[in-house]
């Protein structure tokens, strides 16, 4: 089975756009747990519009799934994954100001410098994914920087998924069997939600991880967050 990570920002958005702690994004992340999830995402971004340096240091001491911290890494952003030490870290290159994560790393550009972050970070040691569009080049480059995987952008997929699915996944396909040859791991994430996951799943047969934030929480409003869980998890078993 693909393991399911549960994305908690749009918690902290909501908790933030009131004050306080309601919804508590720890106790949310604990049901998560607690009903089957396999893992917790975070993305703080400078601007603490959503889940906050604080929040991963609480969501850390609290889990006893997999933490893993999406973020662009600068300074700052590699002192905190020193601190906290989770059990993934996903590279995504987004500008401080950016709504959401909409493309990957163009790798071969930035080589150097990821193949600099990379090692910083396996020395911890925190396993490294680096944020991908579905492009056999790019897993190419992401395995010479020595990444332990990759998380293929699916905004696309979902976008196509809605016209011609055998379309929208002839790209992904060909990047995961990339993946599989050179022996990264390989996530997904971005845009999943119910109707879309069970084909990607079912065609990316390697697929280990995918991440799945906004759909899910939304998902949850109207199913109720056990419910959510299960229809995502099923959908991930083939």
């Amino acid at each position: 089975m693909t393991r399911l990570s549960v994305n908690v920002n749009k918690v902290a958005l909501l908790r933030n756009s009131r004050g306080g702690n309601i919804p508590d994004v720890v106790a949310f992340a604990r049901t998560c747990e607690q009903l089957g999830a396999d893992g917790i995402t975070v993305h703080p971004r400078p601007d603490g519009r959503h889940i906050r340096y604080a929040d991963v240091y609480a969501l850390r001491d609290a889990l006893g799934i997999e933490l893993n911290v999406e973020g662009y890494p600068n300074a700052t952003f590699l002192e905190l994954i020193e601190r906290v030490r989770p059990a993934q870290v996903t590279l995504v290159p987004d500008p401080p100001n950016a709504l959401t994560s909409d493309h990957g790393w163009d790798i071969p550009q930035h080589q150097g410098f990821l193949r600099e972050v990379v090692q910083r970070l396996r020395a911890i040691p925190v396993r490294v994914s680096i944020f991908i569009d579905p492009e056999p080049q790019q897993v190419r480059a992401a395995k010479e920087v020595e990444a332990d995987a990759v998380e293929l952008y699916t905004g696309p997929y979902a976008k196509g998924y809605l016209t011609n699915p055998e379309e929208a996944i002839r790209p992904y396909r060909h990047a995961a069997e990339v993946a599989a040859e050179v022996g990264l791991r390989l996530h997904a994430g971005h845009d999943l939600n119910l109707e879309n996951l069970r084909f990607l799943r079912q065609h990316l047969p390697n697929l280990a991880e995918v991440s799945i934030g906004h759909a899910l929480i939304a998902d949850a409003l109207y199913l109720g967050l056990g419910e959510t869980l299960r229809r995502y998890r099923q959908a991930l078993t083939l």
